[in-house]
């Protein structure tokens, strides 16, 4: 097969690209990186001190739980200087000075608006909030692992972390994670109807009882492994049935993999999946420790594995899903056409039969094969419902 045509940049690409490329060199020591980083930096800053100002508009009542300003103020701290920081060094080796200005301004503004000592008062436990806090924790943790990780050691060297289309995929990331409160309630409330219809003595019940019992590192495994039949099921259901399809087609129309890709998803294909997904971990009644460990490994597992590495990993590489085992999963190859369903667990490939996994190989072209759909978030968002001839 051909090398496919590269696709148009998308405008908000076009956009970045004209105000912050000075065609200078982007080696180290040429002030690029420095500038890049403030600015991300200074805009993550802005945003925290936002969330400070607005916490009850701005931030999810059930993500606030799980951190404690005692932490979040030093980090917001060091966030601001290093944006400053970063963004004088880049204005002093380059000539043109937009990064570093950009990231010096970001700052500034952040600390002028109280920085990481803006008080906090009156947010009440409950309420309804944008997920503006998840968004920024999330970025800053997943950018710090994963864009060294994928300069250190890429499969494609040639693939830059601004590859075409990533800020379709910021979008999704950040839109994803603002809507946390919705999103998760949407695929919750399955899971929470099926669990009161089940309610009362019964076989459940006393199954229930025996996953009580199972120790922590047991009830973590059966997880996973209920989670990835699940997954496995309905990721073949959205590959198989049409209408399913135009929403899944979304996530496969990336011609570029990397971490930030894998944010590339429809809500409903989202909403379905997890849905569906969450419905026998909720009925097995799991101790919320395993669950909550679960969350955590599938949110760091489902980004890696549509990361831009070159890692092998063996004979392990049987047992839980690698990169290369998912990349091939995203090749617009026809020996790769609807294989490779599970997330976690490549086995049950082998099991039903969906298993491509050639040795040593990873494939040479991603995305859609015969179709390409429009790349821009709110074009992905309506074009699943576009009327079809």
């Amino acid at each position: 097969m051909g090398s496919p045509t590269p696709p148009d940049r998308p405008t908000l690409d076009r956009w970045v690209a004209r105000v912050f490329d000075d065609e200078e060199e982007t080696r180290f020591g040429s002030g690029w990186a420095s500038g890049t980083i403030a600015v991300f930096l200074g805009a993550l800053a802005l945003g925290a001190v936002a969330c400070f100002h607005l916490p009850s508009a701005l931030t999810s009542p059930t993500v606030r739980e799980f951190y404690a300003l005692s932490w979040i103020r030093p980090l917001v701290a060091v966030v601001i200087g290093g944006a400053f920081f970063l963004g004088l060094l880049s204005a002093l080796l380059r000539r043109r000075k937009v990064l570093g200005f950009t990231g010096m301004a970001l700052a500034m503004t952040a600390s002028l608006l109280g920085g990481a000592s803006v008080p906090v008062e009156g947010v009440s436990p409950g309420g309804i909030g944008l997920g503006l806090d998840w968004f920024l924790l999330n970025l800053f943790l997943l950018a710090l692992v994963f864009v060294p990780m994928e300069r250190a050691f890429p499969h494609r060297p040639g693939q830059s972390t601004f590859r075409v289309g990533w800020t379709t995929d910021t979008t999704h990331f950040f839109v994803s994670h603002l809507l946390v409160q919705l999103s998760a309630w949407l695929t919750l409330a399955p899971a929470a109807a099926a669990t009161h219809l089940a309610s009362g003595p019964s076989a459940l019940a006393h199954l229930q009882n025996v996953v009580a019992g199972l120790p922590w590192v047991v009830q973590f495994l059966v997880i996973v492994l209920v989670a990835d039949l699940g997954e496995y099921t309905m990721h073949r259901a959205f590959h198989r049935v049409p209408w399913l399809w135009r929403f899944h087609a979304v996530h496969h129309s990336s011609e570029a993999i990397d971490w930030l890709a894998g944010s590339r998803l429809h809500l409903v294909d989202v909403v379905i999946t997890r849905g569906v997904t969450f419905v026998p971990i909720a009925l097995l009644g799991f101790a919320d420790a395993p669950v909550y460990a679960y969350l955590v490994f599938v949110s760091f597992h489902a980004v890696f594995i549509h990361a831009n590495v070159r890692f092998s990993f063996g004979g392990l590489e049987r047992w839980i899903v690698t990169p290369r085992f998912h990349h091939w999963h995203h090749s617009a190859e026809a020996e790769a056409l609807d294989k490779n369903f599970a997330v976690h667990l490549p086995w049950l490939d082998r099991l039903f039969g969906t298993y491509h996994f050639p040795a040593g190989r990873w494939p040479n072209h991603y995305g859609l094969s015969g179709e390409r759909i429009p790349d821009s978030y709110w074009r992905h968002l309506i074009w699943p419902f576009r009327r079809t001839r």
